[in-house]
């Protein structure tokens, strides 16, 4: 495998926060994917909404032949709180830059080093995801193929498997704005400080649904704009069922408060674990494994 840290001092240390509930399958070809990159992260951070024991095990073998450090941010299991589960996650990160990634989601091998070079201040950038259906899901799952191509069977949004460096850049540019259609958190990336100052995900946010859209108006509102990543940084996403994204939340009034009072800093958020981990560190499992 060739794969360097970034050697650049320009080029951000990149934290990459990885999502998951109970699939340790999908996560342990995600992870896989991370470990293959051309730019290697800093770090990865699975932030764990209370999995079962199995995941655990997956990433303690996982950890012993790991190209960077792993841990492991596990709360325990009362229902759907991925904002706390992330918001732990980022609290633990080190590196200057957080990739926002759903452990359902398999990088491509220059994920990172896109989402490096897309990075620039005043401003977060929402990535998009190529889309498999249930042949596409069993064919990664059974590892069949590493990942799918643009003619590749079990697809049903192949334009998102075109990487094209050019195409991103000018991409980049023109979605300069503070829309807030296809905000996705599946994969986003943040200047960890930004995410600092927005004082992380709504924690009260419970439940299916808005907390990534709550973020990003948040940023909005003070002062960032989002970019889209198209035609670079790509990650398929391995098919689940889904709640439709015009489906109600019970978030909703939640992010209309946020909206209405032009809301910047979450009242429930990442504050509530810095110091945390300031003074004692998420253990690296590869230590842990060795010792």
């Amino acid at each position: 495998m060739n794969a360097s840290t970034p050697t650049s001092p320009k080029a951000p240390r990149v934290s990459v926060v990885i999502s998951t509930y109970n699939w340790p399958e999908a996560l342990e070809l995600a992870l896989g994917a991370l470990a293959r990159q051309t730019v290697l992260p800093h770090e990865v951070i699975v932030a764990d909404d209370g999995s079962r024991e199995d995941t655990r095990a997956m990433l303690e073998r996982l950890a012993r032949d790991y190209p960077v450090p792993l841990r492991h941010s596990w709360i325990e299991d009362k229902g759907f709180r991925l904002a706390l589960a992330r918001n732990r996650a980022i609290a633990a990160t080190t590196g200057d830059y957080v990739l926002i990634l759903d452990g359902d989601m398999l990088p491509h091998p220059k994920f990172v080093e896109d989402q490096a070079r897309a990075a620039e201040r005043g401003s977060f950038v929402q990535g998009m995801r190529v889309l498999t259906d249930e042949t596409g899901r069993d064919r990664l799952l059974s590892r069949e193929v590493q990942q799918l191509g643009f003619f590749d069977r079990g697809l049903t949004r192949r334009r998102h498997t075109l990487r094209i460096p050019a195409l991103a850049a000018l991409s980049l540019r023109v979605t300069r704005n503070q829309k807030t259609s296809s905000i996705k958190g599946c994969s986003q990336a943040w200047w960890r400080d930004d995410l600092v100052a927005l004082n992380g995900f709504d924690e009260r946010f419970e439940g299916w649904g808005r907390e990534d859209k709550d973020l990003a108006v948040r940023a909005f509102h003070h002062g960032l704009m989002r970019r889209m990543l198209r035609f670079g940084g790509l990650a398929t996403h391995l098919y689940h069922r889904e709640r439709h994204e015009d489906g109600a939340s019970p978030n909703d009034p939640l992010l209309a408060d946020t909206k209405s009072t032009r809301r910047v800093r979450s009242p429930l958020g990442l504050d509530r674990h810095l110091a945390e981990f300031a003074s004692q560190p998420l253990p690296d499992l590869r230590e842990q494994v060795r010792a």
